[in-house]
Order: structure tokens, then C-alpha cells, then sequence
């Protein structure tokens, strides 16, 4: 349709820096205001005041169990049109729906149910689903079923999970028997390979990043802890292997999962490498109580999560916006970096970075309006206001061509 939108009087988040200027859409994609104006000789036909807001790259969530009272494993991929539409709210325009381990049936039921959408205003944009096992230690299953956690050897990638075209990322331990060749046959097909849910050491995970692994699942997280002559997963983030694909590691910034000293290393050490994660469950936007992970009850105290009558900690009830002020405010990054690490950083996991998680032309218009304190103002998909926050929604429009609806 051509419609030219520009917005004003904000501040926007540009390879890598905060600049004050304007920002053009058209036809649902950032636009180059010098092209409009010199080759096509067009004027807005919308002008938004943004009234100095600070607009950002949509966010992405590359781990999330479920949300709204919706667990994508327990409720088997029913119910992700609430979530969906739920993490609007949130600024989130793109994620990633986790299946915990579970059996070979529920994975062939749940994945065909997450096909990749594009966002819009009925809910955030699907990109993948993320299979957090079932190929993982026995020793680092965290909250999942031990009876649903397999091995290479009695099973293989396609009569586990069906059909690999739904999904996104698998999380696995490397050092289980076979698992070099699965990572190198799922990064061949294009699929991201998480490590994660390991007790690898460190010259087994660098032959998993060598095979063709991208990411670490929560680092810290259901791993062996950093020692100084073996410092295992966690010391991939220091001394990355010379490989073409950058190594990215995703992080739970909520308060719980990751001590801020913690969280204020892993910066310092690979700021680039650096991607927010919720590892947000069932319970987020829900009070206290027993929920659901799989098929293990979880209890939610004081806004952390267990399972269900022990001390194990089991995802988060964080948002994604929430875990972005935290982590500031715990390594005094910049908002700058904070912000990459929720746009830029895990469309660059995916490798959808030409599109998602930046403001360059010809990206996708899904950006977020930010307050005085990083609060989520509005969030638009395709360049269209999708979510108005109550309290406030950042903007004011004002209509050149009034045939426009």
C-alpha cells in the first residue's frame, strides 16, 4: 500500500548506539527516509510524536516454557495463541516455545502445532520451536523427568521428535555417546545446537562447537561448576574456539538463577556473546501456587519457582523486560548493551538478524517504546501498534492523508 509512517521527537537504538532521530516505516519494514523523499518524492502520510521515547529492536526470547497459566509440554502445544498474545505486554515480538524432555509421542504431537508464524496483532511472531532434551545428563537434569531423558544410542533425532521442520534449537549434552554427529546433522539442517543440561568438560565442548554448536543453555545452570584446571562448559565463553559461527550463551538474569557477580563476569568476559533468557514457566503473570512443568508440579513462592515440595529451582516467573532492568542494574552495563541483549544477540543465534532484532533498512518494523525506566510503553509488529500500555503508550499521531484508515 505504500503508506510512509515517521516517527519523531525519540531516541532509537542504532547499531549499537542511542541516537536521537527519526525513524521511517513503510509497507511494515524500516524504511531510508532519503530514498522516500528524493526517489519516490513522497511525505508521511502519518506522523507519530513519540514524545521522546526510546524505541528498540522487538524483543526475542529464545527460552520460554510457557506463561499465562499455558505449560507448552504439560498442556501439549495447546494454548500458545494466549502466550502469544500475552507477551506483548512484555515487548517481546518473536520466541521460541521449549518443550522440556518428555516422551516421543508428546514430541510428535506438540511440535506440529508450533509452525513458524510471523507476528501481528493477534500475538508475538513464532520462530522456532526450542527441544530442551530429551538428550541430556541424567547427572544435570534439573527439573526434568529422569524417566523421559534418553540416550543416542537407543534412540534417534527423528523417531524422538518426528519431523525436525518446526524446530528451532535443541538443547544437548555433548558428551553423550553419538552426540558429535547429532550436532553436526542438526547444524547441517540448519537447526541451532545448544549445549546444555551437561557434565562436559571443556575439550568436549569445544569439539561440540568445532561440530557445529552455536549457544549454551542458562549458562551456569545445570552444568559442572567452573574450575580452575577444568573449567567445563562455562569456559567456552572465554576462550571461544576458532570457528566461523560466533558462540552465543544464553543467561537467566532474574534475581534467582544467577548471582549479579555472576551475571557482571559472564558480561565482562563476552559482552557480544551475551543473550537474556527468561526460562519463564506456566506461572509468569500468575500469583503464588502449584503449577506445571512437563509433568512435574511446580510451587511458586515469593515469585520463585521449585518443584513441588523440594529446594529445586525450576525456570522463572521474569519477563523478559524485567530480567533486561536487572541485568543492568547488576553489571552496570550500558542500556545500549542491555538492550542488544534481548534483540540483536538471539537474532543472531537464529540467524535471522537481517530482519529481526535491529533498526537497519529493510528490517522488520517490530520495535518496542521504551519510558524514563526501560518500562514497555507500546510494542508494533509490521510498523502497527499491537500493544498500548495502560498507563501510558509513549506516542500521539497525527494523519496526513486522511483516507487512510
Amino acid at each position: 500500500m505504500n503508506i510512509v509512517t515517521k516517527f519523531s521527537n525519540c531516541n532509537v537504538l542504532k547499531d549499537g548506539k542511542i541516537l536521537t532521530k527519526d525513524l521511517w516505516v513503510i509497507d511494515g519494514r524500516i524504511a531510508n527516509p532519503e530514498i522516500i523523499f528524493y526517489d519516490k518524492k513522497k511525505i508521511p502520510d502519518i506522523e507519530i510524536d513519540c514524545l521522546g521515547s526510546l524505541i528498540t529492536p522487538g524483543f526475542i526470547d529464545l527460552q520460554i516454557n510457557g506463561a499465562f497459566g499455558v505449560d507448552f509440554t504439560y498442556h501439549r502445544g495447546d494454548g500458545i495463541d494466549v502466550v502469544r498474545k500475552g507477551l506483548l505486554q512484555y515487548g517481546v515480538t518473536g520466541f521460541c516455545p521449549t518443550i522440556v524432555s518428555t516422551t516421543s509421542s508428546n514430541y510428535h504431537e506438540i511440535l506440529p502445532k508450533f509452525k513458524r508464524c510471523h507476528g501481528n496483532e493477534e500475538g508475538a511472531a513464532i520462530l522456532g520451536a526450542h527441544v530442551e532434551g530429551p538428550f541430556i545428563s541424567k547427572l544435570k537434569n534439573g527439573a526434568h523427568s529422569l524417566i523421559n531423558i534418553k540416550t543416542l544410542e537407543n534412540s534417534n533425532l527423528t523417531d524422538t521428535y518426528g519431523s525436525l521442520d518446526n524446530i528451532g534449537i535443541v538443547t544437548l549434552a555433548p558428551e553423550l555417546y553419538g552426540a558429535m554427529e547429532a550436532i553436526k546433522l542438526l547444524s547441517d539442517n540448519g537447526i541451532v545446537v545448544s549445549l546444555g543440561h551437561t557434565s562436559s568438560d571443556m575439550e568436549t565442548s569445544i569439539q561440540a562447537v568445532k561440530n557445529g554448536a552455536t549457544f549454551i543453555t542458562h549458562l551456569f545452570n545445570a552444568m559442572i561448576s567452573f574450575h580452575h584446571r577444568d573449567p567445563g562448559l562455562i569456559g567456552l565463553i572465554a576462550c571461544p574456539p576458532n570457528v566461523e559461527k560466533p558462540l552465543f550463551f544464553g543467561i537467566i538474569a532474574d534475581g534467582t538463577h544467577t548471582h549479579p557477580a555472576a551475571l557482571k563476569i559472564a558480561h565482562k568476559v563476552n559482552p557480544e556473546g551475551l543473550v537474556l533468557v527468561t526460562d519463564a514457566l506456566s506461572a509468569i503473570g500468575l500469583p503464588d501456587g502449584i503449577h506445571h512443568l512437563g509433568d512435574k508440579e511446580i510451587e511458586i513462592k515469593n515469585s520463585k519457582a521449585y518443584i513441588a515440595n523440594t529446594n529445586t529451582l525450576c525456570g522463572s516467573v521474569t519477563s523478559l523486560d524485567e530480567c533486561m532492568r536487572y541485568f543492568i542494574k547488576a553489571t552496570n552495563c550500558s542500556v545500549a548493551e542491555a538492550i542488544e541483549t534481548v534483540t540483536l544477540h538471539p537474532a543472531m543465534v537464529l540467524g535471522i538478524q537481517q530482519f529481526k532484532g535491529t533498526l537497519n533498512y529493510g528490517a522488520d518494523a517490530d520495535f518496542v517504546f521504551l519510558g524514563n525506566k526501560l518500562n514497555v510503553q507500546s510494542t508494533w509488529i509490521n510498523g502497527q501498534c499491537v500493544f498500548k500500555h495502560s498507563s501510558g503508550a509513549g506516542y500521539i499521531v497525527k494523519k496526513n492523508n486522511l483516507n487512510i484508515s
